[in-house]
């Protein structure tokens, strides 16, 4: 085959090469436009889907219609592009594209659900239900967009990797091509040099001058031999090494713009990973921020994320106080406090009428350089060299509620690009501190409503211990009031008594007195004590050595019931002086505190009971002398959370066997005696309970006893349901010389007084009970009066003291007596109300 057809048929196979490479570049071409055109669409729904989502949380905040317009807009214009984008029939991405548009078609009803007009009431509960409603609905809403947001940051993502995919193709397409050209050149050479070099040294020269890059040089051979027709054919072959020359500089040039299109679009998608990038972050602090409430931890998420991703040196949250026109310091990151810059949390920053003030204002600042900076807050910055600073504020509700600043160390360190991140970023902080405002304020209110109810449900229950408690008085006053009425007669009519059986007498007498105390106070608990009751001197050793012999059985024989042993040592000051109250307030107060103490010991101990006076240096004014009773343990004490609230009515550590009010009496008496109660305690140490009295300087006068007076021997009448009752009075009357009759119930009475009267042998004296069956004591007495007026007329009830406490005598009754009586009591009654008789 002759040299040029050679050629020839090169030179085809190289324009094929060449038209296949341009046709495969072409379509690269295509496929990177059309994958462009995929991110660009999927940037557009991330936008749109984050734009509706901010819309949203606009109408659950306001209900505006221009919010609720906007949102129907935006989601009109987000179900076209995922129609266009659905258009574009890519596989991969139809599933994703549909279940959009499904998700979008869900939402869309949804917010016509939460768009709807209703009718609200003035009823807090209807309000509270609704506003639960939205709030559910708008986080449905919101948590499915975000995983729309989602879905279309993966079709960018994917559509990103579809870019890089045909650009690689299309480098390899380049590659390909090139290799291809050098290798057909190489041929073409390397055939021609084998034919010439060994037929034609004539043709070296040329050979070399075409090789050296002249293809203009012509051999000029007019030979019909086989070296002309290879002269002719080197001809040929220069001329088209020229054609072939000329077409690679065009390719060249070709190459070259295309190299810078691919340059432009690698800069683009350089621009767009770093708004994507961006967008993640930002979406990774809201979601961050969305889980939190308090403020603190809200700006601790900001500047961290911040401080890590974006990056920035310096970076602190400030809140804005308008009354005071000061912004202090909130948080501060925590490589920028590391950093040992000059700013603390909580130290006030004062507005220097720049950019903290148009800041404060609702204005976006971007101070490129403040090395020359003349303000306070600048120039403390700039010390730290830092150079270029970033004040976003944080709008709420059309105020500035604080500002987030951030600061890096070379001037003009935020490209336009960050700081419309910081922007939309003060934004999302901003709606996050109004929602911990709003929930702080919600905490608030619930806690007082919380303690509200607590109280309201702690004074029900003081109610209702104290009507029951007025229900159960009689019954108790009237069980003990035989106890009291025989103690009494014992210890003064039996003289033969051996000491120690008039100290036991006496010990029954205290805690029946003490009894009969406990029911009257159980029913009043519930009510405002009478700040000024009737007190007398109180012996403090003397009270100390009864509830010791009060409370024997519970420190003594019942913690040997179970192995342990208690001992109990009473240290009382000689010659203490006397205080004023009521000794069987501060001696059951006494006795609750011990039992308590006897509780906190449940393996023995040591427990004591003292009373001292004060010394000079303790005492808080000059002329008072103060009186301190103690009562110590060595238990298990208490913690710093259980004292603070041991005093709280109803509180207790004992479970079911406590009622929470011991000490909450106790510090009652305290307070109405004008008292104190301090209390000193530690886990494993035990416990002291302090109570101080203050004493008068002077001795209290001696109050007059009126013991001796007695009534003159009378005829009495006693009319009352309890045969015991009636029993006792009996012999109480009769040792002090009255003849007494008894009545068993009211009717009896009246039979009995009536005969007598008729007898002309009447009564000069009625005693009757209040309670009882069928006939109660109002109708004694209104029966004995109808019959003789003068005859005077005794209540002896267990309801008396609250009787007289609240003047509520009944008609016909002269006179008013609690059970259970005392003797005192009952012959100065006698005596006041048959005076003239004695």
């Amino acid at each position: 085959m002759r040299l040029a057809t050679r050629f020839k048929l090169m030179g085809l196979l190289s324009a094929a090469i060449v038209a296949m490479a341009v046709a495969i570049l072409l379509i690269s071409a295509q496929r990177v436009r059309q994958e462009l055109q995929r991110n660009e669409m999927a940037g557009e729904m991330v936008s749109a889907i984050t734009g509706l989502r901010f819309l949203t949380m606009e109408y659950v905040l306001k209900h505006e219609e221009r919010t609720r317009t906007q949102w129907r807009m935006r989601c009109t214009s987000l179900a076209q592009l995922l129609a266009d984008v659905a258009a574009m029939d890519h596989r991969s991405d139809a599933a994703v594209v549909a279940g959009l548009q499904i998700t979008l078609s869900s939402i869309d009803n949804q917010f016509g659900v939460l768009s709807a007009p209703r009718s609200y009431t003035r009823n807090g509960a209807e309000q509270a239900v609704a506003a639960e409603f939205e709030a559910r609905l708008s986080g449905q809403i919101t948590n499915r967009m975000q995983g729309m947001i989602a879905d279309a940051m993966r079709l960018s993502a994917a559509s990103r990797e579809g870019v890089l995919v045909a650009q690689r193709q299309e480098q390899a397409a380049m590659l390909g091509f090139g290799g291809l050209v050098m290798l057909v050149v190489a041929a073409t050479a390397w055939l021609g040099y084998r034919s010439v070099v060994q037929s034609l040294q004539r043709l070296r020269e040329g050979t070399q001058r075409v090789g050296a890059g002249d293809l203009a040089y012509r051999v000029d051979i007019m030979e019909r031999d086989e070296i002309g027709d290879l002269a002719r054919a080197f001809d040929g072959m220069t001329a088209r090494l020229m054609e072939t020359s000329v077409s690679r500089n065009e390719l060249a040039a070709s190459n070259a713009a295309l190299q810078s299109e691919i340059r432009e679009r690698q800069q683009a998608e350089a621009r767009n990973l770093e708004q994507l990038a961006r967008l993640r972050l930002l979406h990774q602090i809201t979601r961050s921020i969305g889980d939190r409430q308090d403020l603190r931890s809200i700006f601790q998420v900001v500047l961290r994320c911040l401080e890590d991703q974006l990056p920035i040196a310096f970076g602190c949250a400030c809140l804005y106080d308008r009354d005071s026109g000061h912004l202090m310091v909130n948080c501060i990151g925590m490589h920028s406090a590391a950093a040992g810059h000059p700013l603390h949390e909580r130290t006030m920053i004062e507005l220097d009428g720049a950019a903290l003030t148009r800041c404060v204002q609702g204005e976006f600042v971007y101070e490129t350089d403040i090395a020359e900076a003349d303000t306070p807050f600048a120039r403390s910055l700039a010390a730290c060299g830092l150079r270029s600073l970033v004040l976003a504020p944080l709008p709420v509700d059309g105020r500035v509620a604080g500002i987030l600043a951030a600061a890096r160390r070379a001037p003009d360190g935020f490209s336009s690009g960050e700081c419309d991140f910081l922007q939309q970023l003060s934004e999302h902080v901003a709606l996050a501190v109004h929602q911990g405002e709003l929930y702080a304020a919600l905490q608030r209110a619930y806690d007082d409503m919380r303690q509200a109810q607590q109280k309201f449900l702690q004074q029900e229950r003081l109610r209702a211990l104290g009507q029951m408690a007025s229900g159960i008085a009689h019954d108790i006053n009237n069980a003990i009031s035989p106890v009291a009425l025989y103690t009494e007669y014992l210890l003064e009519g039996e003289a033969g008594l051996s000491p120690h059986a008039r100290h036991c007498l006496e010990v029954v007498r205290r805690a029946v007195d003490d009894v009969a105390a406990t029911v009257a106070r159980m029913r009043e608990f519930y009510r405002m004590r009478d700040a000024h009751l009737a007190q007398a001197p109180v012996a403090a050793g003397e009270v100390l050595q009864q509830v010791a012999d009060l409370t024997r059985a519970s420190w003594n024989d019942m913690p040997q019931q179970r192995g342990a042993t208690i001992r109990l040592t009473v240290e009382a000051m000689p010659d203490l002086p006397p205080f004023m109250g009521v000794e069987s307030d501060i001696r059951e107060a006494l006795t609750n505190l011990v039992l308590n103490a006897v509780d906190a010991m449940p393996d023995g101990g040591h427990l004591t009971l003292r009373a001292r006076q004060l010394e000079l240096g303790e005492q808080e004014g000059q002329g008072v002398r103060r009186i301190s009773i103690e009562v110590s343990d060595t238990g298990i004490g208490m913690d710093e959370a259980t004292q603070r609230r041991c005093l709280e009515p109803f509180f207790t550590t004992k479970g079911e066997r406590g009622t929470g009010l011991g000490l909450a009496m106790v510090y009652g008496m305290a307070e109405r005696h004008g008292g104190y109660i301090d209390i000193v305690t530690a886990p494993g140490k035990g416990t002291t309970v302090r109570l101080g009295f203050d004493a008068p300087s002077a001795a209290p006068a001696p109050v007059a006893s009126k013991a001796g007076t007695r009534a003159g021997q009378l005829r009495i009448l006693a009319v009352d349901d309890d045969p015991q009752l009636l029993d006792s009075l009996r012999v109480i009357l009769e040792r002090d010389g009255h003849r007494v009759t008894e009545a068993d119930g009211g009717q009896a009475g009246i039979d009995l007084f009536r005969d007598a009267h008729a007898s002309g042998e009447p009564y000069g004296l009625v005693v009757t009970d209040l309670g009882m069956p069928y006939v109660d004591g109002r109708k004694v007495a209104q029966a004995v009066k109808a019959l003789s007026p003068a005859t005077p007329v005794l209540l002896l009830t267990g309801w008396g003291q609250r009787m007289a406490a609240e003047n509520d005598a009944p008609p016909y009754v002269d006179k008013v007596l609690g059970k259970p009586p005392r003797l005192e009591e009952l012959r100065m009654a006698l005596a006041e109300c048959c005076g003239e008789e004695a």
